[in-house]
């Protein structure tokens, strides 16, 4: 691995791989920012999209169509984009693709702002897919690179709170803006005008470059990721269970503003529905948040599996909770489990790759994590309009306990990258206090 542009300035005595020793490298602390207040601004955006196409049309697969331009890319163009990100220095190319996500964002203020047609807005939302599919695989397989990797599961922690913390935020601001008389497009503006705080993070910041190491050619190049992924069982095992998990157990986040109405009478368009998402947030952002500070003695294999356990139960919960005293705190918990498993497993998945296999790699995960939970909101969207949100998410329990036995890492092991070639070693480290956070004894 490269050395990291900017060594750890602050918390000198934090522990090695915890989210404040990571916190203390520079550039890593300013990419983190800048992104994070972009999100805020995507996140306002994706709370206002999914009601306002909710409250236009009351059909669920309309809301799952929106989904799928924008996360739907990420199946078809991750691969290329993992190409484009070995191809091209970083920085400039991640600077271009922000600024482009920017001039759509205010195409689709402008489109809404006069209720152009639904395929209008889709083909633009699509827009915004293709260019964040195209630059999301550089984006990850940078940061790593921006901090020693004894401190990656911090970062990566620290990941998972950026995501879902601007999951709380935007959300609750867009409510409150709302509130005082802004409307649905102007929210669209001020999340272009988000961007800006991405493209300045960038500007200001050094990514190294990686050269790789692949001698392919043509569509030869374009496989090279889905080789290592076979050739080392760990990540072909982890992929696969994000695959499953996103496609059966996570079509209810695109289809949020549906099962809120259907399930438990809570209009996407009141305050209520956006407490739920916002409170659903926080617990997605406190879960991942804890796999980086309280549980960052515990073995990540474990907790995988715990987090399934529990994503199971709190969605049972949820699917048969009849309203919204019940659902909202149900969808604390369904949140908190929710990235309580996605985490650890992409911590795994990101100690059991070498440098310049990262971007290649992580492609594949950007399919499974993003696009695959768009073909999941497809299929199951016209099952909600039928028959109701219940079916759904009952398949979501059955699949994530299914998931707590397939991958779980101790129990069935597979090959991992030995610690001598760079991965993180995973120890099982004062395994027994799991016994003390709830998890059964014995996993």
């Amino acid at each position: 691995m490269p050395t990291p542009v900017s060594e750890r300035t602050t918390q000198s005595n934090a522990r090695a791989g915890s989210a404040r020793a990571a916190f203390g490298y520079r550039d890593f602390r300013i990419i983190w920012i800048g992104l994070f207040a972009s999100n805020v601004g995507t996140w306002m955006q994706n709370l206002a999209l999914p009601a306002y196409i909710d409250a236009r049309t009351h059909k669920a697969t309309w809301v799952a169509i929106m989904g799928f331009a924008q996360l739907g890319p990420l199946l078809l163009l991750s691969i290329p984009g993992g190409v484009l990100a070995d191809r091209f220095p970083r920085r400039p190319w991640l600077i271009t693709n922000q600024a482009l996500q920017m001039v759509f964002a205010v195409a689709i203020a402008f489109l809404i702002a006069r209720d152009s047609s639904l395929w209008a807005i889709f083909a633009i939302q699509l827009g915004i897919g293709i260019f964040n599919a195209l630059g999301a695989p550089a984006m990850q397989a940078s940061i790593p690179l921006l901090l020693n990797k004894e401190d990656l599961p911090g970062a990566l922690s620290l990941n998972s709170v950026m995501l879902n913390g601007s999951r709380v935020i935007g959300p609750a601001l867009a409510a409150a803006l709302i509130g005082l008389g802004v409307t649905v497009p102007q929210i669209f503006v001020i999340n272009a005008a988000t961007y800006l705080f991405a493209v300045a993070a960038i500007a200001v910041i050094v990514i190294p470059h990686v050269q790789s190491q692949s001698v392919e050619r043509g569509m030869q190049k374009l496989l090279v990721g889905i080789r290592i992924a076979r050739q080392r069982g760990v990540l072909a095992r982890m992929l696969l269970a994000m695959t499953a998990f996103s496609f059966l157990c996570l079509p209810y986040v695109s289809l949020f503003p549906s099962i809120a109405r259907l399930n438990f009478g809570i209009d996407s368009s009141s305050a209520t529905y956006k407490w739920l998402y916002a409170t659903w947030g926080l617990g997605a952002c406190l879960g991942g948040l804890a796999c980086g500070s309280v549980f960052i003695r515990f073995d990540r294999r474990k907790l995988i599996v715990f987090a399934f356990r529990g994503f199971a139960l709190s969605m049972a919960g949820f699917a048969l909770a009849s309203g919204p005293m019940l659902a909202i705190p149900i969808g604390f918990l369904l949140g908190f489990f929710y990235f309580m498993a996605v985490t650890p497993m992409v911590t795994v998945f990101q100690t059991n790759m070498r440098d310049h296999e990262r971007a290649r790699v992580m492609s594949l995960w950007f399919m499974a994590f993003g696009g695959t939970v768009t073909l999941g909101a497809l299929a199951f969207g016209p099952v909600v309009d039928r028959f109701g949100p219940r079916p759904v998410l009952f398949v979501s329990v059955a699949s994530a306990v299914v998931l707590s036995w397939w991958a779980d890492l101790i129990r069935r092991p597979t090959q991992m990258l030995s610690d001598d070639e760079g991965s993180e070693p995973l120890k099982t480290r004062n395994a027994t206090s799991l016994d003390e956070h709830g998890v059964v004894a014995g996993e």
